[in-house]
């Protein structure tokens, strides 16, 4: 479950020792609470509010959910569930009538409603509603799988038509479909309900037809379907800053970096970024991401920055553009998971991104007046020498753009709203004269568990040396049980079972186990300790370098070598090449990078370079394909 805090007049909280209730929320960052025992009302920051911790009883499990290891069907029992119990969320108070009639139209009893509808408002996440037992158990689904078939076929084929059947029609042609299949019919309003859990676009769209569906759910100019309050939409894109950045060691020029920000459409508040030097990826939108929902008290005084920007909370709708890495599977589920409407621009229609790319401009604009600038074009830079006026390093310059980021940006009026974004934020989150507020969203503080989310995975086999990914191999004693390990899917016991890996591509030396009994992650090393750690990146460089060598076969002992002798290589030209002091700003960064703290301390085993045949319990070394 995640560990969040609901700041929601009337929520329990705790403050240090005490439990306490949120009385007032006054404004973004403050609220006051009144101590339950003594009754003393107080004016606290909301970073110094905690969770209440739920009583621990042994009728559910409370352990991490691996998203990837869930199956297809237990995913769609959970979003089913949600749909049912959609309309109950933003209520304040649930009467049994309407908890009634959503058990009947989900086919399911009034308190397994009120279960899942606890158990979601306790875990914030798609992953609180997945089914306990086995397919068929109790709080399960009662359709069968072939009957579920049926329903989704008839509505794709007859309801979705030019001829716009009724619910009626649909109902009797499923019951028809059914008999013939010699399966037992749903009710009726288990068909219902399936239709209406429909978008209206896309029956609009399927019944009406496209012009229809354009005509009433196409934005008009300026604006953006959806973005009604804080959060509701959130754009999120990737562009390179017109500036060369220095290192941190000679204070050299090492090139360009990316910057990856998310903004909120309603306001036009940056909710998150990432710097880089890497181009843009799965990890950078991850990142970004995790940025944006996570409160940022710990990051800002990382940067020394005093003035508060107090964005954080899951948003809706991420809205994004269609490169490979908003497409990427991890990012669809991780999404999923939060609640988050993954949407991409529709194509040719560039006017979908207009916020995000405009604020991504002014931005550039503005960074033009920093030492360094490219500026927009070689016109535009005329004589100006970029390299020789280069001055501030990757993290001065990330200092630089929060700064400007909640002093400069966040406080200056906007031209298209008539007020500041941060103003705007406030307005949308607690109303003005003429509409209500949306209300502070939930804390996340979960960060470890939200970058493991958003982080790319491997799956893989346990052998007796460990995990093998691309050549390196991994090992740490909580591996054990798991060596040789067959899959418990196949019955004949020929197939080995794979498991979760996930691994943060800008330092690899380390590697995120889950391990399916104990349900929670595990830190898991090289298995020889002594090599250095290194990024992705630098370990597809290696690789490049020993194919170019004419070497077709290579383990982890050729890797780091080649590794070794393009860092002396890049160490020799340090002093007269961008491209190797980008190299090697590029290594300190990804050192100095956060990664996911977890419950395990990581051992380290001093295993001598020269003596890897001795290792136990490795007797033989197997190299696992791609």
């Amino acid at each position: 479950m995640s560990e969040r805090v609901v700041l929601k007049p009337g929520t329990e909280v705790q403050v240090g020792a005490h439990l306490c209730r949120i009385h007032q929320v006054l404004d973004l960052e403050t609220v006051l609470i009144q101590d339950s025992q003594s009754g003393e009302v107080k004016r606290l920051k909301v970073d110094e509010l905690a969770p209440v911790a739920p009583p621990t009883h042994t009728g559910r499990p409370t352990d991490e959910v691996e998203l990837v290891e869930v199956s297809e069907q237990a995913w769609h029992i959970a979003q089913q569930r949600l749909s049912a119990i959609r309309p109950l969320l933003t209520l304040t108070r649930t009467t049994r009538a309407q908890a009634a009639e959503c058990a009947q139209l989900a086919g399911v009893g009034t308190a397994t409603i009120y279960r899942w509808l606890k158990r979601y408002q306790q875990g914030g996440q798609l992953s609180a509603l997945l089914p306990w037992e086995r397919p068929g158990g109790r709080g399960q689904s009662r359709l069968d799988p072939d009957v579920e078939a049926i329903i989704q076929a008839t509505i794709e084929e007859v309801y979705l038509s030019k001829q716009k059947p009724s619910a009626q029609h649909v109902c009797r042609e499923v019951i028809r479909r059914c008999r013939n299949a010699g399966l037992a019919p749903p009710h009726a309003n288990t068909v219902r309900y399936r239709i209406r859990q429909l978008p209206p676009r896309v029956q609009l769209h399927h019944r009406e037809g496209a012009k229809t569906a354009a005509e009433k759910y196409a934005p008009l100019q300026g604006q953006f379907p959806g973005a009604d309050w804080p959060l509701a939409v959130v754009q999120i894109d990737h562009t390179p800053v017109d500036l060369i950045l220095v290192d941190d060691i000679h204070r050299r020029p090492v090139g360009r970096p990316w910057i990856t920000l998310a903004i909120d459409v309603f306001s036009r508040v940056v909710t998150g970024l990432y710097v880089s030097f890497d181009p843009p990826s799965a990890m950078s939108v991850g990142l970004c991401l995790a940025h944006a929902i996570l409160p940022k008290e710990t990051w800002l005084a990382r940067h020394d920055v005093t003035t508060s920007w107090p964005v954080w909370g899951v948003m809706n709708v991420v809205h994004a553009d269609n490169a490979k890495e908003f497409h990427s599977r991890m990012l669809k589920k991780a999404c999923e998971n939060y609640d988050i409407d993954l949407q991409w621009r529709p194509v040719a229609q560039p006017h979908y991104g207009g916020h995000i790319e405009r604020l991504l401009g002014a931005f550039n604009r503005d960074i033009q007046a920093l030492p360094g600038s490219t500026y927009s074009n070689p016109k535009a830079r005329a004589a100006y020498d970029s390299d020789n006026m280069s001055a501030l390093t990757l993290s001065e310059f990330e200092r630089w753009l929060a700064i400007y980021i909640v002093e400069v940006y966040h406080q200056r009026l906007h031209r298209e709203l008539v007020t500041t974004p941060i103003q705007r934020y406030e307005e949308g989150m607690f109303g003005t004269a003429e509409h209500p507020g949306h209300g502070l969203p939930d804390r996340l503080l979960d960060e470890t568990r939200l970058r493991l989310d958003l982080m790319p995975y491997e799956e893989r086999t346990v052998q007796r040396h460990g995990l093998v990914i691309d050549e390196i191999q991994y090992y740490d004693d909580v591996l054990r049980p798991w060596i040789n390990a067959g899959d418990p899917d196949d019955s004949r016991g020929k197939r080995k079972r794979k498991f979760i890996v996930r691994r943060d591509p800008r330092d690899i030396s380390i590697v995120y186990f889950f391990d399916p009994e104990l349900k929670q992650y595990f830190s898991i090393p090289y298995r020889n300790t002594a090599y250095p750690p290194i990024s992705v990146w630098e370990l597809r460089e290696a690789r490049r370098k020993l194919k170019e060598e004419g070497l077709k076969a290579v383990n982890e002992d050729l890797i780091f070598k080649a590794y070794n002798r393009l860092r002396a290589l890049e160490d020799e030209a340090n002093q007269e090449t961008r491209k190797a002091r980008r190299s090697a700003q590029r290594r300190r960064r990804h050192q100095q990078s956060e990664r996911p703290v977890l419950g395990n301390p990581v051992e380290q085993h001093d295993f001598p370079v020269d003596n890897l045949d001795e290792i136990k319990p490795f007797d033989e070394i197997e190299v696992l394909d791609d």
